[in-house]
């Protein structure tokens, strides 16, 4: 009998653990895949956006066509928002629950890239995985994961993107204005 209550709990904790293993390899794959589909990434980084004050940008990634700055989202159910609307709201099986619009805060973090490339394309774009559901349509600027990574590689195939000596400057002029930031 103890054998296996000693047995049983030996597999609850390998279960256990392998789930943690897994929830937190699942977490790291969108980052991943992102990094892969970009030409050059920088993350989790502070930008200059007046001149007292810094804004956080999740990810910046280097793109054929110019500069792009992505805020990744992990948000699971069916998401209802618009350009409009103060809050978005998250339906996942029984639970309700809502965030904060995040289109303005999208459209500062263009604004502070710009003001250091003017001369370059930037796009930004809220970015979800494959476990959120847009069942009434996309709101401007977002895209599910997996349409941004083929926007990227399409771009990347086009031919018709900016001269790469002038992302590369740009990109170089864009990384020395980041610091890291801090949790």
């Amino acid at each position: 009998m103890l054998w296996s209550g000693v047995a049983f709990a030996a597999c609850a904790l390998a279960v256990l653990s392998g789930s943690y293993v897994h929830r937190r390899r699942a977490a790291a794959r969108p980052l991943a895949r992102l990094s892969r589909a970009s030409q050059r990434m920088l993350s989790d980084v502070l930008l200059p956006h007046t001149e007292s004050v810094h804004i956080h940008v999740g990810h910046l990634l280097l793109a054929p066509t110019g500069i792009m700055v992505v805020d990744l989202r992990d948000v699971a159910g069916h998401i209802f928002g618009s350009e409009a609307m103060q809050e978005w709201t998250v339906l996942d099986r029984s639970r309700r629950s809502t965030f904060p619009n995040p289109l303005p805060r999208l459209y500062d973090r263009i604004a502070a890239v710009r003001r250091i490339v003017p001369d370059l394309p930037v796009k930004g774009l809220v970015v979800f995985t494959d476990r959120a559901v847009f069942s009434k349509g996309f709101p401007p600027y977002v895209r599910l994961l997996d349409d941004l990574l083929r926007e990227l590689e399409a771009g990347a195939t086009a031919g018709d993107g900016v001269a790469v000596g002038v992302l590369d400057a740009a990109w170089t002029a864009l990384a020395a204005e980041t610091q890291p930031a801090v949790d």
